[in-house]
C-alpha cells in the first residue's frame, strides 16, 4: 500500500483520534511547542469520559481545560519539568512531578520505567518517502513511539521538516488529523542591566571556535549579544531558538571548529518565532535528535570547548545549584542543566557556567546563601560545579577548598549582603 494510500486511511477527525486513548493510558506529549494543540484541547473536552489517564510532558505552554483539579482522576498531568502552566497545579499537588536527567528519559521510557501507552504529537507534512518531521521535540517522543500502543499527529504544514533523527514514517502512524494554525510563538525576554552585567562577564569566557550550549531566557539572550564579534562558534545544544539563529545569521555560527560532528548544529527541541520554525525548515546545518543523544555528557563532552551556559535559583557557599524548587516547592526541573554542567566538565578546554542575578525580591534577599533553603532541590552538585557568575564577576569553583569557595562566591554577592555571608561562612568554619 502505497504511503498516499495510508495516510488517507489514517486521517480522520479529533473525535475520533481521542478515541485510540484508553483508560489508565499514559499519554507523551513532547517538549514545548510540540504539544499537538488541536488533539489536546479535544482530550480536554472529553476528559470525562476517560479514568485514570496521565499526561507526561516537559514544558507544557497552553492551559489546556484539562489542567483542573476537579477532573484529575479523569485525565492527570505528570511534569518532567514545570512551566508556568503546570507550576501551581505543582505546588498545590494535583500535578506529579518525575524527577531525572532529560537525557535519560528516553532510557526511563525504553526499560518501562515510564509508560508510554500513547503518543500525541505536532508534526510536518509528509514527505515524498512516507515520513514526518518531529522537529520541534524530538527528545524522548521518538523512544516513546518505538512502545506507544497508538501514535497520533497533528500534521501541519506551519511545522518545519528538519533533519536528523526525528522522522516517522506513515506505517508507524496509528491515526492523524490534519491542521494548519501558526505554531505558538515564544517571545525573547526583555534584558535588564543585571542580566547585561552577567552577559558581558559570560561572553569573556567564551574565546572564539568555542561550541555552546544556551538555553532560552533574559539572562542567556544577554549572553547572546555579547557573542556577535566572536568568530567560528559551533552549537551543540537542547534548545534551538533564536538567539542562536541571529548568530547564525550573523556569520558568528559556523560549526567550521567542531571537533566532533562538524559543520552541523544539534538540539533536541525548538522554541521561538515563526522565523525561527521558518529557519529551521530543511536546513543542512541544523539536525534534529533525541535528548538520549544531544544531552548525553559522554557524547557532548566530545566537543572540545564546550562551553554550556545555564541559569540557577540559588546557590550556597560550597557550591551546590538549585535551579528548580523555591525551597521545597517545585518551579521547574533538572532538564538538562546537569547534563551539560557534566558534558563540559568531560570536554577538552570545557566550561560549565552557572548564571544567576545577585539578588532576589527587589534586592531584599541574597541568591548567594550559607546554605540552600530547607527543602530546595539541588540540581548541580558541590562536585560538578565549576564557573558561577552574577552581575559582580565571576567565581571558579572547580578544584577549590571549601574556603576558597565561599571567598569566591562571597566576592560575587550583592555588596550589602558579603558582611552577613562572611559571618555566616565564619560560623560553619569556612572562613
Amino acid at each position: 500500500m502505497s504511503a498516499h494510500t495510508l495516510y488517507l486511511e489514517k486521517r480522520t477527525t479529533a473525535a475520533e483520534a481521542v478515541r485510540h486513548v484508553r483508560d489508565n493510558d499514559v499519554i507523551i506529549v513532547p517538549t514545548g511547542v510540540g504539544e499537538p494543540p488541536t488533539l489536546l484541547a479535544e482530550l480536554s473536552e472529553q476528559r470525562r469520559s476517560f479514568h485514570g489517564v496521565e499526561i507526561a510532558q516537559t514544558l507544557p505552554l497552553r492551559k489546556f481545560a484539562y489542567f483542573d483539579p476537579d477532573t484529575v482522576e479523569h485525565v492527570r498531568h505528570r511534569s518532567y519539568f514545570f512551566s508556568a502552566t503546570s507550576r501551581p497545579g505543582g505546588k498545590d499537588g494535583w500535578i506529579d512531578f518525575v524527577p531525572a536527567y532529560f537525557s535519560e528519559l528516553p532510557v526511563l521510557i525504553e526499560r518501562g520505567l515510564n509508560r508510554a501507552d500513547v503518543v500525541f504529537s505536532m508534526a510536518s507534512e509528509i514527505d515524498e518517502h512516507g515520513y514526518f518531521s518531529l522537529s520541534l521535540g524530538a527528545d524522548y517522543t521518538m523512544a516513546a513511539i518505538a512502545k506507544a500502543r497508538a501514535v497520533v499527529l497533528e500534521v501541519n504544514p506551519n511545522v518545519p521538516y528538519a533533519h536528523g533523527n526525528c522522522h516517522v514514517h506513515i506505517s508507524q502512524v496509528t491515526a492523524l488529523i490534519e491542521s494548519e494554525d501558526p505554531i505558538l510563538e515564544v517571545g525573547l525576554p526583555k534584558i535588564e542591566p543585571v542580566q547585561a552585567a552577567i552577559g558581558k562577564y559570560v561572553g569573556e569566557l567564551v574565546p572564539d571556535g568555542a561550541t555552546l550550549q544556551i538555553g532560552f531566557g533574559g539572562i542567556p539572550d544577554a549572553v547572546v549579544m555579547q557573542l556577535t564579534g566572536k568568530r567560528d562558534l559551533g552549537v551543540h545544544t537542547e534548545m534551538i531558538g533564536d538567539g542562536i539563529m541571529s548568530l547564525v545569521e550573523a556569520g558568528v555560527v559556523t560549526n567550521r571548529c567542531k571537533n566532533y560532528r562538524p559543520d552541523k548544529m544539534f538540539a533536541t527541541f525548538a522554541l521561538g518565532s515563526r522565523k525561527l520554525y521558518q529557519f529551521m525548515h530543511r536546513n543542512p546545518a541544523l539536525e534534529m535528535h533525541p535528548v538520549d543523544f544531544t544531552n548525553d555528557p559522554a557524547l557532548a563532552g566530545r566537543n572540545d570547548t564546550l562551553i554550556a551556559i545555564n541559569a540557577s535559583l540559588q546557590v550556597d557557599l560550597i557550591g551546590q545549584c538549585c535551579s528548580e524548587s523555591m525551597g521545597y516547592t517545585p518551579y521547574s526541573g533538572t532538564g538538562g542543566q546537569a547534563d551539560f554542567v557534566r558534558a563540559a566538565n568531560r570536554s577538552n578546554g570545557g566550561k560549565a557556567i552557572i548564571v544567576l542575578p545577585s539578588t532576589a525580591k527587589g534586592d531584599t534577599v541574597s541568591r548567594i546563601v550559607p546554605t540552600l533553603t530547607p527543602g530546595a532541590h539541588v540540581t548541580t552538585t558541590k562536585n560538578d560545579v565549576n564557573y558561577v557568575v552574577s552581575e559582580y564577576g565571576v567565581a571558579q569553583l572547580r578544584g577549590k577548598t571549601a574556603r576558597q569557595r565561599a571567598e569566591a562566591l562571597i566576592g560575587i554577592a550583592h555588596p550589602d549582603f558579603r558582611e552577613e555571608l562572611r559571618a555566616a561562612a565564619r560560623t560553619m568554619r569556612l572562613l
